[in-house]
Order: structure tokens, then sequence, then C-alpha cells
């Protein structure tokens, strides 16, 4: 099934693009599928426009946590840093070829201006080009050794040494609105890095770019089977379906953080969970900047 389904549309003209009113899908177990209720609006935030639909309505997450945990896993474990690092070259390289239509995408459902898009567009790229050559360098290690290890008896019989080693669950990435790309890349980054499959729940009102390069990376064919899956719209009972070889990495609000923070679920098991939150940038024009006045040049610049 491809990514957009072609239910109902409406066709708009954007500059010289035209825009197909989408319904976005998310890619679970090895496939895409597409809700049939329960859909929110994307909108272009410049004209109040819809340009996508997106819900998770009817998704089967525990599915999704199977096929992470016993396809995901085992794979990305199988390789090793210096492998997992050439796998992030490879997508890093896949997003610069189409870095324009990613552009395309951020100002039309980001409302980004084209050096907004581009911090953002770019910095994902580079982030996994980054991680890609710190795996490079790891070489062909599957583990990592934490110190030189240390002497707990009389005799060098009872001495002990920590290892570093991919944990054995998934990676669930709840992601921002307002770095829809960069924030995509960084986590993704870690997770493929550290051998730990990941799926990825970006922001529902700023989707697009996102979705767009999970169909890239995945349409690439890099990426060994269960290492990425993507869910758009809400995130269900996910988060409470969650266990001990689990990690949430949340960005967003505080108020939300805190609640996932008190899932059950989440304090039973010791889930790592690592928030960012109320990391919000805003700009706001006054009603007294006219188009064509020095303020109101700087601030579209």
């Amino acid at each position: 099934m491809p990514a957009f389904d072609a239910g109902p549309q409406r066709i708009r003209q954007r500059g010289e693009r035209t825009f197909r009113m989408k319904t976005l899908a998310s890619f679970l177990a090895g496939r895409w599928c597409t809700a049939e209720r329960d859909f929110r609006i994307l909108l272009d935030p410049s004209t109040e426009e819809p340009l996508a639909r997106a819900s998770s309505a009817g998704a089967d997450l525990a599915g999704a946590l199977a096929w992470a945990r016993e396809r995901g896993g085992p794979a990305l474990r199988a390789l090793s840093f210096g492998q997992r690092g050439e796998l992030l070259k490879g997508l890093s390289k896949r997003l610069r070829e189409h870095r324009a239509e990613l552009l395309e995408l951020s100002r039309a459902n980001n409302g980004a201006t084209e050096s907004d898009g581009a911090f953002d567009v770019d910095g994902g790229g580079g982030t996994l080009a980054f991680y890609g050559a710190l795996g490079l360098a790891l070489g062909e290690r599957r583990w990592l050794v934490d110190g030189d290890g240390l002497q707990l008896g009389k005799t060098e019989a009872f001495w002990t040494r920590h290892a570093l080693v991919p944990r054995q669950g998934v990676a669930l990435h709840v992601n921002a609105f307002n770095f829809p790309a960069w924030g995509f890349a960084e986590k993704f980054a870690c997770s493929l890095l550290a051998g730990v499959p990941a799926i990825v729940k970006p922001a529902t009102a700023t989707a697009l770019v996102a979705h767009r390069m999970a169909e890239l990376m995945l349409e690439s064919g890099l990426l060994p089977e269960g290492a990425l899956q993507l869910l758009v719209g809400a995130t269900g009972d996910l988060v409470d379906r969650l266990g001990a070889q689990d990690v949430l990495a949340f960005t967003g609000s505080a108020a939300t953080a805190r609640a996932l923070r008190g899932r059950p679920n989440l304090a039973a098991a010791s889930v790592r969970v690592n928030v960012e939150a109320d990391s919000l940038n805003a700009a706001v024009l006054g009603p007294d900047a006219a188009p064509g006045s020095p303020a109101f040049d700087s601030f579209v610049r």
C-alpha cells in the first residue's frame, strides 16, 4: 500500500507546486496502513488551508512492538557499530538527494521560511551523518567496555568490568512540532547506532516532513526489517505497552511529560524515559509592522 491513500482529495496551488489533500499512512509491522476514522487535519499555517489528514485509529500497536522487538532488534544487534554508521551515512545522503522536496513540505506545513526550513532539514541530515561518523570510528565492535575493570576480592579471581550493550526492546520517539526533521533524526540516529529499533511518532500538526523522511528511508532499502516504524496520529495505548527493556524519548510540553512519567507501567518496570520539555521558540510580529516596513522585511527574510 502506498504511504498516501488516494482517499478524499482536494487540489490546491502553492506557488509553482500543486498540493493534493492526502491521507497519511503509518508504517507498522512491515506495511503501510491507513486509518478510516478519527482524522486530524494538517494545515498550511500561513493560509489555514488543509494539506493532509492523519489518524492512528485501528493501528496494530501490539504488533508494531512485537515486530520491533522480534525483527528489528536482532537485526540491528547483529551489525557492528561501523555497519550501523554506514547505514546512517547512507540515510543522510538519501535526505540530501531530496532536500528541495523536504524544504517545500516544510514551507507548506510548517510555515517556515527557506532559511528556517533549511536549518531543520539540513540539521536532520547532518545529524545522521555525524552519528554515522561516530559509528565508523567505533569500528567492528558490537558493544562497548566501560572503564578498565576493578578487582573486588583479595585475588584477581573476583574481578568486575562493565559492558555497554544494546537494550532488547524498542525506542518510542514522540517528537515535537517545531523541528520535524531534526527532531526525528537526532533521536533515530542515537537509537540505530545503539542497536535499538525505533517507532517514530511525529507531532501531527507538522507531520508532512517527518512522514516523507520515513518514506525516503524505508524506500532506500538500507534499513534492516523492523529497524524503523512510523506512527501518524495519536499514540493510543502504545506508551502503556512499554516494558523494562524499552525506552521512551519525548520532546514537548512539561505538562505532557509529567503525565507520561506518571504512567503506572513506566514506574513499575523502571522504563527509561528521556524528556526535553518546554523548549519552545517563538517570534511575534506586531500589527503595526506593515508589509514593506523594515520590521516586516526582517521578520520574513
